[in-house]
């Protein structure tokens, strides 16, 4: 009964004048708040899990997220690498509205501003305002001074580290970067894959009378590929050493989500529990071996290898399992989704970018519910309009952006996704009238950004000018080279 009531309020949202993408607050579970759990990976590209269609590396317990509700074969992340995706996904807008275009940079050389903006609330803060607790388990990079610990970004509790990425085994190795519990330096050595997954079992245990929310953000499989022996064993038949350590680090990850995943299971609560999983980026193949599958180019561009990740859901009872969708969705929409779940809508006053999936994965709504999305990174430009996109990035792992000048549609590839997935036919010439129209979108859209607050990397308060709507001047504009592994 709760599941069939849950629906017809879903349904209702097809009604005239109200709009399919903005969930009421009557759409939540009828007695009980559910859950949120959203599991972020590392650097995990979009061709590695087995539910992805690659049977080299088991992954039982993350495929069981898509099984068990929706996977999203078209689904993104509004960066193409980790600081700005994060940003993204915490606030429900596109970072560079708030000046997030690029990494903050290593603890050392962060400036005093550098990090998520203290004016934009987060994921925490919506969700502490929801009646929830909340926990944070793993990585930051979201700024390395005291005002932008978790801690005093809405979350009860954390466990992880600030930095972009860590020693797996050494909790010590990086002292501008430690493990913490909370504000305080951890000392014993652990996985770090494995007390992540440790601390948010125990975090759920603690609260399972209460309503929680858990974001779950590994390092894994980031860089230094580290694993213990148990794991290493597994994949003895594998030749290639960097291919080997890479297999085991995303074995020790699918584990890790298994164990979460089983305690929420073993509460009864798996029922009332929204599960997102999605990696913050595609695979830096050439320095993990993390495969982007079919898709062309890797991390840190806006080809597609940079920003189509895994993108999985499950909410056993109340969305369809066994889905698979194809429907463009972004992480900016885990946020008002999860909201809209919890009975405390997004207010039209918070600006999102990100939409409510549930009229999508309940099927009240099959549209797709954004009629574009748009990526801006350096001179890296994108929009995906249809099955339509528009693109300027790296050609042949040559770095774009580190020239100067301003980000623009000129000389932007185009491509149909639906036939050429890969991006290897331009039809810019044959298509002029698609061309026009997907620059004109994206120039709407970049007119309403705001230069980045920060250079590539971080290192300080200087701007790169001419970015956004407004300002143009000729002053660098950065992005990473792909041969480089960006933290």
């Amino acid at each position: 009964m709760k599941t069939r009531t849950f629906l017809l309020a879903l349904a209702a949202l097809g009604t005239p004048g109200i709009s399919p993408w903005i969930a009421p607050a009557a759409t939540a579970a009828d007695a009980k708040k559910p859950n949120v759990l959203v599991i972020v990976a590392d650097d995990l590209g979009y061709g590695e899990l087995g539910i992805q269609g690659n049977p080299q590396i088991p992954t039982p317990n993350i495929d069981s997220i898509g099984k068990n509700g929706a996977r999203f074969t078209s689904g993104y992340v509004s960066g193409p690498y980790c600081s700005p995706t994060r940003a993204g996904l915490l606030t429900g807008k596109y970072q560079q509205r708030f000046g997030h275009e690029f990494n903050p940079g290593p603890a050392q050389n962060a400036g005093v501003d550098v990090g998520l903006s203290l004016e934009e609330k987060t994921l925490g803060d919506r969700f502490k305002a929801a009646g929830y607790s909340t926990g944070w388990f793993g990585k930051s990079h979201l700024g390395n001074k005291p005002d932008y610990h978790p801690l005093k970004r809405g979350f009860d509790e954390f466990y992880g580290f600030l930095g972009g990425a860590h020693d797996y085994l050494d909790p010590k190795a990086d002292t501008q970067n430690p493990i913490l519990r909370g504000t305080e330096p951890v000392t014993t050595a652990e996985y770090t894959t494995e007390a992540f997954a440790r601390e948010a079992v125990g975090f759920i245990e603690k609260h399972k009378a209460d309503p929680w929310l858990v974001y779950l953000p590994f390092n894994a499989v980031h860089n230094p590929l580290q694993a213990p022996e148990k794991y290493l064993a597994r994949f003895n038949d594998v030749q290639d050493p960097k291919r080997k350590a890479f297999s085991a680090l995303l074995s020790a990850l699918d584990d890790a989500v298994g164990s979460v995943l089983g305690k929420v299971r073993e509460l009864g609560v798996e029922e009332n529990t929204l599960v997102f999983f999605i990696s913050d980026n595609g695979g830096p193949t050439r320095q993990t071996t993390s495969s982007n599958g079919p898709l062309r180019g890797f991390k840190a561009q806006t080809w597609e290898g940079g920003v189509r990740v895994p993108w999985l859901v499950q909410w056993k009872g109340k969305i369809p399992a066994g889905q698979t969708l194809d429907q463009p969705v972004i992480q900016l929409d885990i946020l008002p989704t999860a909201l809209a779940a919890a009975g405390a809508p997004a207010s039209a006053d918070w600006k999102l970018d990100g939409v409510n999936l549930l009229p999508l994965l309940t099927g009240a709504n099959k549209d797709a519910p954004h009629d574009a999305l748009y990526w801006r990174f350096g001179q890296q430009i994108a929009i995906r309009k249809g099955d339509w996109k528009l693109v300027k990035a790296p050609e042949d792992g040559t770095p774009l952006g580190n020239q100067g000048g301003k980000a623009s549609t000129e000389g932007a590839a185009l491509y149909n996704l639906a036939k050429d997935i890969g991006e290897s036919t331009n039809l810019a010439s044959q298509e002029p009238e698609k061309l026009k129209e997907l620059s004109a979108a994206w120039d709407a859209w970049n007119a309403q950004l705001v230069e980045p607050k920060w250079r590539a990397g971080g290192g300080g308060k200087g701007r790169q000018q001419g970015q956004g709507g407004g300002a143009r001047r000729n002053a660098p504009a950065a992005a990473p080279a792909p041969a480089a592994a960006p933290q």
